[in-house]
């Protein structure tokens, strides 16, 4: 399969997913242990290239090739999808529901701004995928399946290798649905894999009395401070800090909710901070659907689901005892402070106390913001990235 150049690529469901794809294409969202793109990575045995907007394109860049082999960036991968695109002629693609899954082409794509599939389905000899297709769609999908991505990823990752100890010190139920990285430190602390696998990655750290149910990954460099309470399933990213109690969440990586508080049913993207005793809702008192800021329609829309809670995208940050109602979305580098609920949508680079409105958080001082929370973990914010920030906050303003 390493021969083949194989490009992930954004179609109209990245407009469904904002605001975390205001800042990343569609594969870097982490769903399970890994994200989309790390799954087709390992999967295809080859590194893919992107095709997304094109002022993401300097850090997430197109390797365009003669011939390559298109994969939707939102498709979660199973080895019979797996063979099948690697199977793929020039001129066929895989399509499911009108929804363009891959496609072999030669077309030239470095001066394209956006793929055009009607005229994919038109000129390609149209085949359905072998397999039911698992797709990231809408936000609500992030946390919804990261237990199946959470249980594929396990399976991919441990496959033939064995855990590192795992220390009599520790409670456990399934021990042998628990991996352990080298160089993880994991003592006195409650592991229940009954209902699903645990992952421990290189280098974190599962302080003593921490109580966690798998499903459950926990990245590489990443801590779960004392006597967090973390329900099923969860998924947390490198390089992030994690205390209280956490419920059916995933946050991406290089981000902290080091103190007590409740999350639950939410997606925190990164770089972002959750204040001490932060809490969201994920239930109405109601009992009923919970409606969600989309996008693409520039409204509230119905998510179908009982469960719903906070949206937070990269570089946001809220303040001690900040309270969130169920389904709010908030935008990137938003600034978040003061005692009274946020509204349900807090737009990017929004800067407040409610109950007064929120003013413009000024570009320059978000930009030097984030390189001073970007050095604390020792990473330098590129000009790349400070230009996607910049860019972002542009559209802001239109």
């Amino acid at each position: 399969m390493a021969d083949k150049n194989f490009i992930l690529f954004d179609d109209d469901c990245r407009d469904y997913l904002l605001p975390f794809t205001f800042t990343r294409p569609v594969c870097e969202i982490r769903v399970g242990i890994l994200t989309l793109r790390e799954k087709w990575q390992r999967s295809l045995n080859a590194v893919p290239s992107y095709f997304t907007r094109k002022y993401l394109r300097n850090k997430f860049p197109l390797d365009n090739k003669k011939t390559n082999w298109l994969i939707n960036g939102c498709v979660m991968p199973d080895p019979r999808l797996v063979a099948q695109v690697n199977a793929m002629q020039c001129g066929e693609a895989i399509v499911e529901n009108n929804i363009v899954i891959a496609f072999c082409s030669e077309e030239d794509l470095t001066r394209k701004e956006n793929l055009e599939i009607p005229g994919i389905l038109s000129s390609s000899k149209v085949i359905p995928p072998v397999s039911a297709t698992r797709m990231i769609r809408s936000l609500t999908d992030i946390f919804s399946k990261t237990g199946e991505g959470l249980r594929d990823d396990y399976k991919l990752i441990t496959y033939r290798r064995r855990s590192a100890t795992i220390y009599e010190s520790n409670k456990v139920i399934n021990r042998n649905d628990i991996f352990i990285e080298e160089g993880a430190k994991v003592e006195f602390t409650y592991l229940n894999a009954s209902r699903g696998p645990i992952f421990i990655g290189k280098n974190a750290e599962v302080m003593e009395g921490a109580m966690i149910r798998g499903p459950f990954a926990l990245g590489d460099h990443s801590e779960v401070r004392m006597g967090a309470k973390i329900y099923q399933p969860t998924s947390i990213g490198p390089h992030c800090k994690v205390g209280g109690e956490i419920n059916a969440s995933v946050m991406f990586g290089n981000s902290n909710k080091a103190h007590d508080g409740y999350l639950g049913h939410s997606v925190i993207g990164e770089w972002c901070n959750l204040g001490a005793d932060t809490n969201n809702s994920n239930l109405k008192n109601d009992y009923g659907d919970v409606k969600l800021w989309n996008y693409a329609a520039m409204n509230y829309e119905n998510t179908g689901l009982q469960f719903c809670g906070l949206m937070m995208a990269d570089h946001a940050k809220c303040g001690i005892n900040t309270m969130f109602n169920t389904g709010t979305v908030v935008g990137v580098s938003a600034n978040i402070f003061g005692g009274e609920f946020p509204p349900k949508f807090v737009p990017s680079f929004s800067w407040g106390n409610p109950p007064d409105e929120f003013t413009e958080y000024r570009i320059e001082k978000a930009i030097e913001v984030a390189r001073r929370v970007m050095a604390r973990k020792g990473v330098e914010i590129s000009s790349d990235e400070e230009e996607i920030l910049r860019q972002v906050h542009s559209f802001k303003s239109k």
